[in-house]
């Protein structure tokens, strides 16, 4: 099992669109069935377990927002193979009927390998949405540390003003509260003499 998980890290990682794993899948497939047609003779077996092969690395190798593109061009790259290794009559007509017979008896393969496809990126998208519910938490994690930090902050320059402030109080001179004197009454106004009169 550590092999296995070995090889797989040794092995290429690119990460291809939803385009250019439909143009993987149907040029891998068709260059398969053309060697599988002259090394083989069309073995329809060996189709399909290179199929299941093409399938698998098509699913690993999606990028994570194209995801759902694997398990859509999977069986129309397993169609696109086809007509090299589906032997049958000559003429248009001939080889229609061939190609729709061949899919028609080998629909497990074509079925296991979109399992298959579906399965891997199912898996590689739990694991997306996991990462990124982490990454979420972590930021509010560390959200949380920087309002803690800050409220630290704050406490701290508000003790220190508190101890400037009390400093300042102690190192001033005492004031000084000398007696103030009564002060002296007011005299009150004489009342004007008043001059009788003459008549």
């Amino acid at each position: 099992m550590r092999r296995v998980a070995r090889a797989m890290r040794r092995m290429p990682n690119p990460r291809l669109t939803g385009l250019g794993c439909g143009l993987f899948c149907g040029t891998s497939m068709l260059a398969l069935a053309c060697l599988d047609r002259l090394l083989f003779g069309a073995s329809l077996t060996l189709y399909g377990a290179l199929f299941l092969l093409v399938s698998a690395l098509s699913a690993v190798w999606v990028r994570g927002g194209d995801l759902t593109s694997a398990p859509v061009v999977v069986p129309i790259a397993f169609a696109a193979g086809l007509p090299p290794v589906a032997s049958g009559e000559d003429g248009l007509g001939g080889h229609l009927m061939a190609l729709v017979t061949t899919l028609a008896m080998q629909a497990g393969w074509l079925y296991g390998g979109t399992l298959v496809a579906g399965l891997i990126v199912t898996v590689r998208k739990l694991r997306l949405m996991a990462r990124r519910a982490a990454e979420r938490e972590w930021e509010r994690e560390r959200e949380r540390e920087r309002e803690r930090r800050r409220g630290l902050e704050r406490d701290r320059s508000q003790e220190q003003r508190q101890r400037e402030g009390q400093g300042q109080g102690q190192g001033q001179p005492p004031y000084d509260r000398r007696p103030v004197p009564p002060r002296a009454p007011r005299t009150t106004a004489q009342p004007g003499r008043t001059v009788p009169r003459s008549s």
